[in-house]
């Protein structure tokens, strides 16, 4: 005689086997774990000033680690060589280039800035003359005193600011200074981590699984090779677009004879790698040259930057970035709107791949959840 099954009580209907009150005791939970690591903040303190002082060197090596990565891989598989011998060589080809580099733009660069610096002149005294012609029409009698206004507060601000650096004194120094040296430290530093990571890095999930139960493994190293490929897409991908933005502007400033174009190509190339951002901050400098030259330069300037705009959007950003990362634009749009809130430009700059390796995170938690919790059962009718 079969056995029949226990009728459930209430509270278990109602909240055991509740999916919206089980996912209100998740959120319920993490809240509170929040709040408890923001009463023992003090705790991650020295934490966080050991990040601060190695976080640079680390972030540069771990950028440069997914560009060089695959390079050795390939060599190593197709060539048969050590990893060691690989990352030697590219570092002295990384050596000659960056050698070259700098024999070549070094100079151009400086010629670029001397013939800026000769045609300030011609530049300003055409400010001037607009400045002059708005602030003797009448017409613009409201534009005259927000510009006072604004003219007026800066030079307060200007005087306030001088005074309190002024106080401080021998504490600003100190922390030039240090700056100074924390990005002298982390061009020194980060070339030696590079290469521990491309020597090492590629062996530190598996050891690292080592210490973990060994059920929990597998998803762990699962977990960590799709949080490589989004980072590793998306950086790639973003300095390829920026490379491509680069060359497209160079062209088309050349074409149209914008002065300084290369330089401000090459501005553009390396705006571009923050999203969204970059491609506006990206348009200040030739609108002001092209504003200063002629209204038909100001006219080209747009058309260069419409059709750069147009090849980025619909050829190059989906063939070089393509929908690895599948995150929506709006997503995106949000992420680097939330992110720059809350962190400033590094926000802007790391929201997105931040925000890729939570989508990671969180996708697999809830499979593991859907596939260990009975909630997601479908219950059969009984006959």
């Amino acid at each position: 005689m079969e056995k029949e099954p226990k009728e459930q009580s209430s509270f278990q209907r109602w909240f055991l086997d509740n999916k919206i009150v089980s996912v209100m005791l998740v959120i319920l939970l993490f809240l509170i774990i929040v709040f408890m690591l923001n009463k023992v903040a003090f705790l991650f303190k020295p934490i966080a000033q050991f990040f601060s002082a190695v976080g640079a060197p680390i972030v540069i090596a771990g950028v440069f680690y997914f560009l060089l990565n695959p390079m050795v891989d390939w060599a190593e598989r197709r060539f048969n060589l050590s990893r060691i011998v690989i990352i030697t060589i590219q570092f002295i080809v990384l050596a000659l280039l960056i050698i070259w580099g700098l024999a070549v733009f070094i100079p151009w660069i400086s010629g670029q800035i001397m013939e800026l610096i000769n045609q300030w002149p011609v530049y300003w005294h055409k400010i001037v003359r607009i400045v002059d012609q708005v602030t003797t029409d009448r017409k613009f009698d409201n534009v005259n005193k927000w510009f006072n206004n604004t003219n007026d507060e800066i030079s307060s601000w200007l005087k306030d600011y001088s005074a309190e650096y002024a106080k401080k004194g021998l504490h600003g120094v100190t922390s030039v200074l240090g700056t100074v040296t924390s990005v002298v430290i982390a061009i020194i530093t980060f070339p030696f981590v590079l290469f521990y990571l491309l020597k090492d890095g590629h062996q530190m999930p598996k050891y690292i699984a080592k210490f973990l139960p060994v059920k929990t493994r597998q998803s762990f190293l699962t977990t960590l090779k799709e949080i490589s490929r989004q980072i590793s897409n998306y950086i790639r991908g973003q300095i390829s677009v920026a490379f491509a933005v680069m060359v497209m502007f160079a062209i088309g400033y050349t074409i149209i004879g914008l002065p300084y174009g290369w330089l401000i190509a090459i501005i553009a190339g390396i705006l571009n790698i923050i999203p969204f951002l970059g491609s506006f901050l990206s348009m200040v400098p030739p609108i002001v040259v092209g504003i200063f030259i002629s209204p038909m330069m100001l006219v080209s300037v747009l058309i260069v930057f419409m059709i750069e705009q147009t090849l980025e959007g619909r050829i190059i950003s989906p063939k070089l970035l393509g929908s690895s990362l599948k995150i929506h634009p709006v997503t995106v749009l949000l992420v680097l709107l939330s992110a720059g809130n809350i962190f400033g430009i590094l926000g802007v700059i790391f929201g997105v791949p931040g925000y890729a390796i939570m989508k990671v995170l969180i996708s697999r938690f809830y499979s593991w959840w859907r596939a260990t919790s009975n909630l997601f059962e479908e219950k059969s009718d009984s006959l």
